[in-house]
């Protein structure tokens, strides 16, 4: 259990961030912002700290989205959603795997289409049809009143420009086995070819995001489709998924 000091010096500290920001803040805004303010703290402990904000102090914060915090006191004072912030550019070449714990994170907490995401990659699943980057499972909380069945969210991602077909049909091929599938792109996409993947996504039922493919520190990772659920074939879901059992269920 976290020290009470710890636990309250943190949350001081993102009541006054929230405060200064009456559109609110998403969770890894939120995150890097604490850790800009005080960076001795554990990146953990102030993840622990944080991420049910609107859960531990509902008289003080609350989500009008998913993944967005805000002061109740500008509950009605501004609109629900944050304006994009222009993109942070630098000149070196990061590498891709990189992404792929910082999406797993986002999926979580800012999108919240997950309870449980973890970084793939490689050839984990031994197939030809390829592996995800990024697998996550949504279950319901203990606190749903209402309770569903556990569904499979998979993501690929592409920091190259020109591996956005191939990007588009891995995406496509998981979900074969996946409740629901995301195509992450950098932003700097032409607008071209991010008009037409948008296009195809919303057909297919894929979402799509776009990130900042230069900078780690800030991927700046946004929604542009919401991927749409559908029911996968149960067999293939349960012969991946066999594969990542202990990492995505323990």
């Amino acid at each position: 259990m976290k020290r009470p000091k710890i636990r309250e010096r943190i949350r001081s500290i993102a009541f006054d961030l929230l405060g200064q920001h009456p559109q609110g803040l998403r969770y890894s805004d939120l995150l890097r912002k604490i850790k800009q303010a005080d960076p001795e703290l554990n990146p953990n402990t102030v993840n622990n700290c944080i991420w049910n904000l609107e859960v531990v102090e509902p008289d003080r914060v609350y989500k009008p989205v998913k993944g967005l915090f805000r002061l109740v006191e500008f509950k009605e004072a501004v609109p629900a959603e944050l304006p994009a912030e222009a993109p942070v550019n630098t000149q070196s070449k990061v590498r891709e795997e990189v992404f792929y714990p910082l999406f797993a994170n986002w999926l979580k907490n800012d999108l919240e289409e997950v309870t449980h995401a973890i970084a793939l990659g490689g050839n984990t699943f031994r197939d030809r049809w390829g592996t995800p980057d990024v697998i996550g499972k949504a279950e319901s909380r203990r606190s749903d009143v209402i309770k569903g069945p556990t569904s499979i969210v998979s993501a690929e991602i592409k920091s190259d420009l020109s591996g956005l077909v191939t990007g588009f049909g891995q995406a496509c091929a998981y979900k074969l086995f996946s409740h629901k599938s995301y195509l992450v792109i950098p932003s700097q996409t032409p607008d071209d070819e991010l008009t037409r993947l948008d296009s195809l996504c919303q057909i297919f039922g894929i979402g799509l995001v776009t990130f900042n493919a230069k900078s780690a520190s800030v991927p700046e990772f946004r929604l542009i489709v919401r991927a749409t659920k559908h029911e996968p074939d149960l067999f293939y879901t349960n012969r991946y998924v066999a594969h990542v059992e202990k990492e995505l269920f323990s």
